[in-house]
């Protein structure tokens, strides 16, 4: 579609091979590429600033980086492991892009969240799973934080001319789970065997981020291209807004 991509990655050399494919498929478009472990708040503020400072404006936010963990580890920050990276780096990511989306008429956040949501809840006296882990529970909360911020997120932007949407991509092979560890590694590779390709998986990331039929359309859970029901924990304003103010405690942004 003639989009110019900029990439924030961990691995040096994947992040390039996906560079190489990216100006093999766009040539010409200056696609770049921005180097962060999100999984820590410092680094989540750096890269934030970094392509803030490269970029004059931002026509779309896909927020997409996650994992699921097999046990339970803290950040630096303090943050379980599997809340820091996909939940709060949405958070701050965003949060450090917001000028440069308001730069950009009728700029759209994407956030990829899942239907792994579903059955979980927020117990805001435990957001780090100190009272207890398991990897599954850790990565459907993480997930229903992802619905609860675009919530929240697209009630703030509103007037404001930026969209928020999420959405559930479906269980795609790609390389998720493979270094999570202990059995849910194993279980995860098993999986794949019935998953749908990336390809498949990127449609509804496509669809929202590009698509004219998404114009104007905000707060919404999307599955195969079409906004649908999330879990009743998911459209919790309350929880949403309680989320919200936690997350600024904890990161220490302004929003």
């Amino acid at each position: 579609m003639g989009a110019r991509i900029v990439l924030v990655g961990r691995d040096k050399p994947r992040a390039q091979t996906t560079l190489a494919r990216l100006r093999e498929r766009g040539p010409g478009l200056a696609h770049t590429v921005h180097y962060a472990d999100l999984t820590r708040l410092a680094e989540m503020k750096r890269v934030a600033a970094q392509i803030a400072g490269a970029e004059p404006r931002i026509d779309v936010l896909i927020n997409n980086a996650g994992a699921m963990f097999a046990a339970r580890r803290v950040t630096e920050d303090g943050l379980e492991r599997t809340f820091a990276l996909n939940h709060m780096a949405y958070f701050v990511v965003t949060a450090g892009l917001r000028e440069r989306l308001t730069a950009s008429a009728g700029a759209r956040i994407v956030n990829t969240a899942s239907d792994a949501h579903r059955g979980a809840m927020l117990d805001f006296d435990n957001l780090q799973s100190e009272k207890g882990f398991g990897a599954m529970q850790a990565y459907g909360r993480s997930k229903l934080c992802n619905i609860l911020f675009t919530r929240e997120l697209a009630r703030r932007l509103h007037g404001s001319g930026i969209t928020a949407n999420c959405l559930h991509p479906g269980f795609v092979a790609t390389r998720f789970g493979d270094q999570s560890g202990g059995l849910i590694s194993h279980m995860v590779w098993l999986a794949k065997y019935f998953a749908i390709p990336p390809t498949e998986g990127a449609k509804t990331v496509v669809y929202l981020a590009s698509s004219p039929e998404a114009d104007g359309v905000s707060g919404k859970y999307f599955y195969k291209c079409r906004a649908t029901t999330p879990s009743p924990a998911a459209e919790d304003d309350q929880a949403a807004s309680a989320l919200w103010e936690r997350s600024v405690e904890l990161a220490g942004v302004k929003t």
